[in-house]
Order: C-alpha cells, then structure tokens, then sequence
C-alpha cells in the first residue's frame, strides 16, 4: 500500500511539472508577443530576439548576386500621370552598427542586413526626375531599419534626408525650398513605410496589421511638402490565389499604398499602386501612381559595369 501511495505521489509530481513547464513556456510566448504591441503602441525601444534564418533564406540571400527588379511606372505629379520606369534592388552586405555605414571588413560586432536601393525616372513636360530611396533592415528581423536615405534631383534643385535609428530616430533633411531648408530633428520611434518592404522579403507573415502609427515614406513626405512624423495608419494583409496584398492606408493624408508580393519565398514584389492627392491648387487631384513588373535579375551588378554589359539593361526593360 505504501508503494501504491508513493507511485501515485510521483506521478502527480511528474505531471505538475510538466504543467509547469508548460505554463512557463506559454508565458514566455505571450512576454513576446506583449513586447511586440507595446514596442508598436507606446514607441518603447525593446530588445527582440533575433529570428533564425532558414536555409532556404540563407541559399538565396547569400549566394553572392543581388535580386534586381524592374518596373514600368505610372506616377502622378502635378496632377498628371508620367510614364516612366522604376527598380527595386535587394541585396544583403554587413553594417557598421556605430557608424551605420556598410562594412569595408569583417568585424563580429557588423550586423546583417537585408539592403533596398529603389529606383524612380520619369519626366515631368521638359525636365526630369530621378529618385533614389535606400532602407538598411536587419535580417534578424529584431528592430527599426538601421538606416533611411532618400534623394530627388531635377532641374529646380536637390532634396536630401537621412534617418539613423540610434536613442531615438535622428533625421537630417536638406531642401532648396526656404520654408524646409537645413533640419536637424529627433522623432519617436514608429514603424518606417520604408523598412516594410524589407520586412516584407524576410517575414512578411509577421508584418504589423491593425491600427498604428507609421511615418511614411520620405519619397511622399518630401515631394508632398507634409511634415514628416507618424500619422496613424489602418493596415491589412490579404491572401489569395497565391498572391498577397498589403494595403496601408492614412486617413489624414489621404493616402492609400497598396503592395502586390507573391505570398510564397521569396516573396518577389509584384508591383504597387498609391492613391493620393496631386498636384497644388486647383490642379489638385486625387490619382493613383502604379508599378507593374517587367523582369527580375539575380546577378553581381557590381561587377557588371563595362560596355559588354549593357545589353543585360534590355533584359531588364530599361
């Protein structure tokens, strides 16, 4: 009878602990997932584990080529739709994580990321524009892009800005016009428009949905004179047919950014649309940019910089 009782005590032992053991687990999913809103919601600057990568993110993203792709583009400026042509260049290289600048050597204190250099021409009448916007996104998937810059040149002058995720977001805008000139500012911490799409090629399953505030993109808050800082936004996802969409819309700006992107790895980006008021005055009008693909590239473009590598532009569309 006593072996009966201390049977019966040692597997109620063993299935208390088990319990435990579970409940411990659960709550440190939950402590994540909390860690998750309350970085989103309350701009708290929380350290999040890094995400494992799986092999098939490490045979791609690492086998010595960037991904280009190519765009025709349909953009509405000053109230007119342009014809013009637009490029998403993907590639992984190691960050300076002080510096925030791209590694010239290997050093373990260098952070991985996940780098977009997008591309935009068209002409509007006589001159035209050129811009070049560049997100630095860790591929652990753990924090902020690292790193924003954006650029617009055409013939009445240049604008510049650079955003670097240090205590708090440190931007640097510099503009020809008088009422923008030279800023030095410091803003809350809110998900980038910009590192979506980054975030979009490592983990778009884990893409922020909901209601929350986003700043956005600085192509917009830029070539639209808004101030840049976070405006709420109301974000979905949606899957079908294999084909995802994810749609972030601000209803103070009146704006509306629709991204296309195949719902299986590596998640290519199909093409985009963005709904918002253009032009100034009475030429304002709301209107709808797009960008549909032409072809993508896996190829060392670094290296392919001599004449005979010109045709691969015709491949490209461009």
């Amino acid at each position: 009878m006593d072996i009966m009782k201390k049977w019966i005590r040692f597997e109620f032992m063993v299935i208390l602990f088990v319990v435990l053991m579970c409940t411990i687990g659960s709550c440190k999913e939950n402590k994540i997932e909390d860690k998750k809103e309350i970085a989103l919601n309350e701009n708290i600057a929380i350290e999040m584990p890094k995400r494992s990568l799986s092999k098939e993110f490490k045979d791609y993203w690492y086998a010595g080529d960037a991904e280009i792709t190519s765009y025709t583009l349909e953009q509405a400026r000053y109230g007119e739709i342009r014809e013009g042509s637009s490029v998403l260049i993907y590639v992984t290289e190691y960050f300076v994580s002080d510096k925030q600048v791209k590694a010239d050597r290997n050093n373990p204190s260098n952070i991985p990321v996940l780098k977009l250099n997008s591309t935009k021409n068209y002409l509007t009448g006589i001159y035209p524009y050129s811009i070049m916007s560049s997100s630095f996104y860790p591929v652990y998937d753990n924090e902020h892009a690292l790193k924003l810059t954006f650029s617009a040149q055409e013939w009445c002058g240049q604008v510049f800005a650079q955003l670097n995720n240090r205590e708090k977001f440190e931007l640097k805008s510099f503009s020809y016009f008088e009422n923008e000139g030279d800023k030095d500012i410091d803003l809350d911490k809110n998900v980038l428009e910009n590192e979506l799409w980054n975030k979009i090629r490592i983990n778009p399953n884990d893409l922020p949905i909901g209601e929350l505030k986003i700043i956005p993109s600085m192509e917009y808050v830029r070539l639209s004179h808004k101030a840049l800082k976070a405006y709420v936004a109301t974000v979905h996802l949606e899957t079908s047919e294999g084909m995802s969409s994810y749609t972030i819309s601000y209803p103070e700006l009146e704006r509306t950014l629709e991204i296309n992107f195949k719902a299986i790895f590596p998640y290519t980006i199909e093409g985009w649309s963005e709904t918002f008021k253009s032009g100034f005055g009475d030429k304002t009008r709301t209107m709808t940019s797009k960008a549909t693909k032409i072809k993508t590239l896996k190829t060392p473009y670094w290296r392919q910089n001599g004449n005979s590598s010109l045709a691969l532009r015709d491949t490209l569309g461009l």
